[in-house]
């Protein structure tokens, strides 16, 4: 019986982990579609869409911190945007 305590422990521990593994990337994917919503409506509040030229650098602009974007995005005109953030090879 004692084995079977053990077993069912091990396999405890490995849901477990697995479990938290699965909730940390849950939790990021969150703050990462999160964080892309609040560009996107930031950058159509401010130039009335969200067109092909933008919407191509917004991978650029999320490798940044909200710190270091926000600034940028409220300050910098359509074109200072662009040229800040040129689309990267295999972004479109």
């Amino acid at each position: 019986m004692r084995r079977g305590s053990e077993d069912d422990r091990e396999v405890f521990m490995n849901l477990s982990t697995a479990y938290l593994e699965w909730r940390e990337a849950t939790l990021e994917e969150g703050l990462q579609r999160g964080q892309r919503q609040v560009v996107e409506n930031l950058l159509k509040a401010r130039f009335g869409i969200l067109d092909e030229a933008l919407a191509v650098r917004l991978p650029a602009i999320l490798k940044l911190s909200p710190e270091e974007y926000m600034p940028l995005l409220v300050n910098l005109s359509r074109q200072e945007l662009l040229e800040r953030f040129p689309v990267e090879e295999g972004d479109g």
